[in-house]
């Protein structure tokens, strides 16, 4: 299947999903909370699953740069692909609740889920997920998802970093769709919401890796 027409689909199952979780928090705030978002989940299991889809497409594309003889490029990609990858692990705090193994002394008395993951740790009675999971790793989201695909055709300067970096931009439509989801989302007022933010993170992420605005660069 040809990298746009999977890139259009992955936009419509977003779409799909933006309005199924609006109608659920609607119809069912109660089953939104305790189950469709709820911890081990649909929502959750679906973000895991998509972060390691979007941790394996750079992959390719990291073997692809390297084909090409790309060398930093590929080994640029290849580092954010692990990080897909270690976000998909701490998104299900890396199967502890599915096979259901016991957290060791460090994790059971600093996690304050009492989980093995790192973005639950807490300093004192400060919550790791709350200082660099919570505003600041919003503000970057932001910033890549939104600002740099207006600015990437404009700023010459922002273009070179970028490409050096072998950051794959996203086009204007996947921004237009983060902009969307951010409204759709604030507007559930319903505990766990901002879990389908995360899944149409995992979704719009995959789509910008299959279909960057700068192929040539990044793929």
């Amino acid at each position: 299947m040809h990298r746009d027409t999977i890139n259009r689909l992955l936009l419509a199952f977003i779409v799909a999903i933006l309005a199924a979780s609006t109608l659920i928090a609607l119809r069912a705030p109660d089953y939104f909370q305790s189950s469709f978002a709820a911890e081990d989940d649909l929502v959750e299991n679906g973000t895991a699953l998509f972060l390691l889809v979007a941790s394996l497409v750079l992959l390719s594309n990291a073997a692809r740069l390297a084909g090409r003889g790309a060398r930093r490029a590929a080994v640029l990609t290849g580092a954010y692909a692990l990080l897909f990858f270690l976000a998909a692990g701490e998104e299900i705090s890396w199967g502890q609740r599915i096979v259901g193994w016991a957290s060791g002394d460090f994790f059971a008395a600093n996690n304050y889920q009492g989980e093995t993951n790192l973005h639950n740790l807490k300093v004192g009675e400060m919550r790791l997920a709350r200082v660099l999971f919570g505003s600041v790793l919003t503000t970057v989201l932001l910033l890549y998802l939104v600002v740099l695909p207006l600015l990437y055709p404009r700023a010459a300067w922002l273009r070179r970093i970028a490409d050096a970096l072998a950051v794959p931009v996203p086009g204007l439509h996947h921004a237009v769709l983060a902009l969307l989801a951010s409204g759709v989302v604030a507007a559930i007022q319903v505990p766990r919401n901002w879990e389908v933010y995360e899944l149409v993170f995992a979704l719009l992420a995959t789509a910008i890796f299959i279909a960057p605005q700068n192929p040539g660069k990044t793929r």
